[in-house]
């Protein structure tokens, strides 16, 4: 009997313990309970799924030049704006080749963007890139620089360049109202240029006495071809009493021209407010006139907010222009500084 009952004693002892054990399996830390683990990967997993179908939109940038730094500030604006909403940017350089331009055009298409940034090359030769990037359904910020078939695109972005050109021409007739002949170094493929050219003629179109422009050279908004046509036409007319260039990187290549020829009474024009021009206007013997001084940085910032509203159906005008700031000259660049873009 004993035997007995000291036997059922241990058989309900066994009983318990193994209960306990059970009961302990699904309570506790992830390594002592190996089946909630697996359900909380599985449950990260699910979050990062919801993470990836709430990604943001994929955008373009193609730029006339990225070694100009101009476009260097304008992209970095708009990247560092999108990265903020969580949005992706792919940047390629054109190299001012509107062939390697549209080329790139199509392999942004083909990484599947929802919009592109872009400042032609050639105004006009860009329009089958914008038939095809219409066609696939991207939407198109044209920025700084419009193309000439404005229908293509959503929404414009950019400077009044013909204000910035009237800016140079005003500043002009301050310098020199006693007139005086003028060289115009150009790029007719860029209408932000053109306009800028169009803008300074019509400021000095009525001075008295007047200004004669002696000569207009294509510079394909090059430095190199900026210093080789400057100098050959200030050979040519070395009576020059002013050049305007359409932008500030044409504006160093004349100003390279002109020291090379020993030229010191030539004053120059340029539109931008580049760092380069502002150092330059911080000496007291550069031949540095002054720069009409847009905003890439401001520019930037308002591409994208446009864009997004082009995107998620909001409210955007067709045509957006960020003011020109002022005319930077040695009398007020130090209010600006140097260092940077305003």
């Amino acid at each position: 009997m004993k035997n007995r009952k000291f036997m059922a004693v241990l058989a309900m002892v066994l009983v318990c313990i193994l209960s306990a054990a059970g009961c302990k399996k699904n309570v506790g830390s992830p390594e002592d309970n190996p089946v909630q683990e697996e359900e909380e990967e599985g449950e990260e997993e699910g979050e990062e799924d919801g993470q990836a179908d709430e990604e943001g939109y994929t955008f373009g940038f193609s730029a006339i030049d990225m070694e100009n730094p101009y476009f260097i500030t304008l992209e970095n604006s708009i990247r560092e704006s999108l990265t903020e909403n969580g949005d992706r940017l792919i940047t390629m350089d054109p190299g001012t080749d509107e062939d390697v331009q549209a080329s790139q055009i199509q392999q942004m298409i083909d990484e599947g963007i929802d919009a592109i940034f872009l400042s032609p090359v050639n105004w006009e030769s860009i329009t089958p890139s914008l038939e095809t990037l219409r066609e696939a359904g991207v939407r198109i910020i044209n920025v700084d620089t419009q193309v000439k078939e404005m229908d293509y695109v959503d929404a414009y972005v950019g400077s009044d360049n013909l204000e910035a050109g009237r800016i140079c021409g005003q500043a002009l007739l301050e310098r020199c109202p006693e007139g005086g002949k003028v060289l115009i170094l150009e790029c007719p493929t860029q209408n932000s240029i053109n306009d800028r050219i169009t803008g300074f003629e019509e400021a000095i179109s009525d001075a008295d006495p007047g200004f004669e422009v002696v000569a207009r050279e294509n510079t394909d908004g090059k430095f190199e071809k900026s210093l080789e046509v400057a100098q050959a036409a200030l050979e040519a007319y070395p009576d020059v009493t002013a050049i305007m260039c359409g932008n500030d990187q044409i504006a160093v290549g004349a100003q390279t021209a002109v020291n090379l020829l020993g030229m010191d009474n030539v004053i120059i024009y340029g539109v931008d407010g580049s760092p380069d021009i502002k150092k330059e206007l911080l000496k007291s013997d550069t031949q540095i006139a002054g720069t009409a001084a847009q905003s890439p940085i401001n520019m930037g910032k308002e591409a994208v907010s446009v864009a997004l509203a082009v995107l998620d159906g909001g409210e955007y005008e067709k045509e957006n222009y960020v003011e020109i700031i002022d005319m930077i000259t040695k009398d007020n660049v130090e209010m600006y500084g140097a260092d940077g873009w305003q």
